[in-house]
């Protein structure tokens, strides 16, 4: 944890805070906090700063903060992603929330699982819980947004083309296309596939919305590494 991240309800007043959850514990165990020490802190969806460490016993710790800096800057891209398996997606939810993407789309594909659709690791709540991992990784303090849409011809033919207006619309896929380009600085919308990769119907919708196929070589790589190896290529 490289940022404390505050939640409405831990403040009892403007510039004060308790904990009492896994951040208490991670202060004691990690830390090794002390009266007086101090810490990087952020307040959930705005500033981010220092905290001083007023007050720590076994079951509660009292913090004063200072918020006075922004948050780093997101990503200029919306991320389309094929529903990962379960245990994949829980790691992907990090991985973009430390990476700056400040929106995902999950959609369905002829290779996603429906069994997939039914993970608690959809139920909001947790989506939350490994999204604010990642941003506590990576010091920042605003969630990305996540939209579910299950129903892919649907949302890729009446919905994906507003999205990818004034954007630079890509799809990640192996085959015989063009290189994914490289240090961009305008707006993407970039999606990416399932395990084994969208089918020729889907890669046909996707580019009369407005996306068209890029490859990173002859390598298959699974979904998680390929969001990483894409969006680091790509910004």
């Amino acid at each position: 944890m490289n940022l404390l991240l505050l939640e409405e309800a831990d403040f009892i007043a403007a510039d004060r805070v308790v904990l009492r959850d896994r951040r208490l514990t991670h202060m004691q165990e990690v830390h090794r906090c002390e009266v007086g020490d101090s810490m990087r802190v952020g307040r959930i969806g705005g500033l981010m700063g220092s905290a001083e460490v007023l007050r720590l016993d076994a079951s509660e710790a009292e913090l004063r903060v200072t918020l006075d800096q922004p948050p780093p800057a997101k990503l200029p891209l919306t991320l389309v992603l094929a529903l990962p398996r379960p245990k994949m997606l829980r790691r992907v939810f990090q991985t973009v929330a430390a990476m700056g993407v400040p929106r995902i789309v999950l959609v369905n594909s002829y290779r996603v699982e429906k069994s997939f659709w039914q993970t608690p690791f959809l139920e909001p709540e947790a989506i939350r819980e490994q999204l604010i991992l990642g941003l506590e990784q990576a010091r920042d303090s605003v969630l990305p947004q996540v939209v579910i849409e299950k129903r892919f011809k649907p949302f890729v033919e009446d919905r994906l083309p507003a999205i990818t207006e004034g954007t630079l619309g890509l799809v990640g896929h192996p085959g015989q296309y063009p290189p994914c380009p490289r240090a961009l600085t305008e707006p993407v919308t970039l999606a990416i596939g399932p395990e084994g990769g969208w089918i020729p119907y889907e890669i046909d919708l996707l580019g009369k919305s407005g996306l068209q196929p890029v490859q990173l070589g002859e390598r298959i790589l699974r979904v998680e590494t390929a969001v990483t190896a894409l969006l680091a290529r790509l910004f």
